[in-house]
């Protein structure tokens, strides 16, 4: 693998995408919804003067204080655990797993780079549109705090250069994971349909529901402790200063360990992707 051809695949791959319908829905369907649940409920609970479910019950002064822009990095990472992970982690399957389906990985294995240099593409390609998101999404919510901000005469001030860095990186992580994760899955299902079906109901299910034995059956916590979701949502929750209750947003690890976890669960998804498309045979 040259960094030439890597640089040649991350551009086709790039093009790929840009041209392809269901990343445009995918990536925009977050910035719905994360605008939705993080202003919209907000603001509607706010106005009517009620606290509850909508507002995780919150106080009218401390929902309007989660309005504003200094709070931005603080909120536009609450809905990435589950939310933003499960919509990436669609768009990571449906990247690598659609290949099998529509036959370009044969064409591009036989008649483009080495495997590792077309994969890698892939991969990189996908961290940087996770990073596009993330600074879009962070440049949006500012906007849209400021517009709230102004509306209802309180302060504009931006949040600290510290805190907006810290937010990004916050949300790189999670959802990079996230997104290699369902890279893996369509490598290993070799197609997007079942990759996608099995990566939704890890992330929706399967680990809610072993946290959820782990209360009752202690001794599975260790394992339950530590898996992606949980790492993911104590990442996001380290950030969260105000509130409870946000699906998927959690206390379980420190932001130290947060951060140890969701980097392996990264290296182990490159590498367990690259190797599975470098050997396996694609007949």
């Amino acid at each position: 693998m040259t960094v030439k051809d890597l640089w040649a695949s991350t551009r086709a791959e790039a093009l790929r995408l840009r041209k392809w319908p269901a990343f445009w829905i995918i990536l925009g369907t977050w910035i719905l919804l994360n605008l939705t649940f993080s202003y919209l409920f907000n603001y509607l609970a706010y106005t009517s003067g009620e606290s509850g479910r909508m507002s995780n019950g919150l106080p009218r002064d401390a929902l309007l204080h989660q309005m504003l822009p200094a709070a931005v990095p603080e909120v536009f990472t609450q809905g990435m655990a589950m939310f933003g992970g499960a919509l990436m982690l669609v768009l990571g399957a449906l990247t690598t797993g659609s290949g099998f389906g529509w036959g370009t990985w044969k064409t591009v294995f036989t008649q483009g780079p080495s495997r590792l240099s077309a994969v890698g593409g892939v991969l990189l390609s996908l961290v940087v549109v996770v990073v596009g998101l993330v600074l879009t999404a962070f440049v949006v919510d500012i906007g849209v705090a400021s517009v709230i901000g102004a509306t209802q005469s309180q302060s504009l001030a931006l949040p600290s250069i510290n805190q907006s860095v810290l937010g990004i990186l916050t949300g790189i992580t999670i959802l990079g994971m996230w997104t290699l994760a369902g890279a893996l899955i369509g490598a290993i299902a070799r197609g997007p349909a079942l990759a996608v079906g099995l990566g939704l109901v890890w992330v929706l299910v399967v680990e809610n529901l072993l946290r959820g034995v782990a209360a009752i059956f202690s001794p599975i916590a260790v394992v339950t402790d530590h898996l992606p979701g949980t790492a993911a949502g104590s990442m996001a929750g380290a950030m969260r200063t105000v509130g409870a209750g946000t699906p998927g947003v959690l206390d379980i690890l420190s932001r130290t360990e947060s951060v140890i976890m969701l980097g392996i669960y990264i290296a182990l998804f490159i590498g367990g992707t690259m190797w599975l498309m470098r050997r396996r045979d694609l007949v």
